[in-house]
């Protein structure tokens, strides 16, 4: 069974520490790179582009608001041609910088508040998937699985990579616990690595409740800006890899081929 690891890369800034990432990139399959809108820069971009290629890790695009002084986790409600313009905006960005690399970007995860947002939304859901197949119909979606973004992406017959997230607990809906309660996420490697196999192997989330939802698993996120992040990738991917799962990059996957 063919199994991903995702990771949010690139986050520079006030709220977050980058110093991990070359490290991180020696673990995960494939990268979303923040474009500059909530965190990074062209920097930063630069290097993980550069560690990626040399690690065979796929580089994806992880557009958010444009919010740095909130780290992309505040709601803004814009119409849908600003909405649009967010994402074109920094798939370019990044797609101009790969290229200066021989590398391309083969995938988009919204980041923070824009994401959130979308799995609620299913309006919102379809404005960001048709553009995502405007920019280029063979680009891989990174979406959380369950969610109104996994159903406007089908409804679109895109190309859909359906994560979970390692580091995050489940309410009985699906939804993530919101950061805000002390149980939203799992700081400890060992829990985390049990919380994930379960899910991959079941093909169910797993809620803080107990309670099991079928769902669709392609890629595990394990979030960057954690201090634990390190540990728990760590974790994760011996894990996988121990229980005989493969491990490959989003656009290297047999579904995608």
């Amino acid at each position: 069974m063919e199994i991903n690891i995702n990771c949010d890369l690139g986050e520079k800034s006030k709220h977050h520490s980058n110093k991990h990432d070359p490290d991180l990139l020696e673990i995960v399959n494939s990268a979303n790179i923040a474009c500059g809108f909530h965190a990074g820069d062209e920097e930063t971009m630069n290097q993980v582009v550069k560690i990626s290629k040399k690690n065979g890790v796929s580089i994806g695009a992880h557009p958010s608001f444009n919010d740095p002084e909130n780290f992309g986790r505040e709601r803004m409600n814009l119409s849908s041609s600003e909405i649009r313009k967010l994402l074109i905006d920094q798939y370019e960005i990044l797609q101009n910088i790969a290229s200066n690399h021989d590398d391309k970007v083969s995938h988009i995860k919204p980041h923070g508040a824009l994401n959130n947002m979308a799995c609620e939304d299913l309006e919102l859901s379809i404005i960001i998937a048709k553009t995502i197949k405007d920019i280029d119909k063979d680009l891989i979606y990174l979406v959380p699985t369950g969610s109104k973004m996994e159903e406007a992406a089908k409804k679109l017959d895109m190309k859909i990579a359906c994560e979970i997230f390692a580091d995050r607990n489940y309410e009985d809906d699906g939804n993530l616990v919101s950061r805000k309660k002390p149980h939203a996420l799992i700081t400890n490697p060992e829990e985390a690595k049990k919380h994930v196999l379960k899910m991959v192997k079941n093909q169910t989330l797993n809620c803080h409740s107990g309670k099991q939802i079928p769902c669709e698993i392609d890629s595990v996120c394990i979030h960057g800006d954690n201090l634990s992040s390190l540990a728990t990738a760590k974790s994760i991917r011996f894990n996988l890899l121990e229980n005989k799962l493969e491990l490959k990059p989003l656009n290297k996957m047999e579904k995608f081929i």
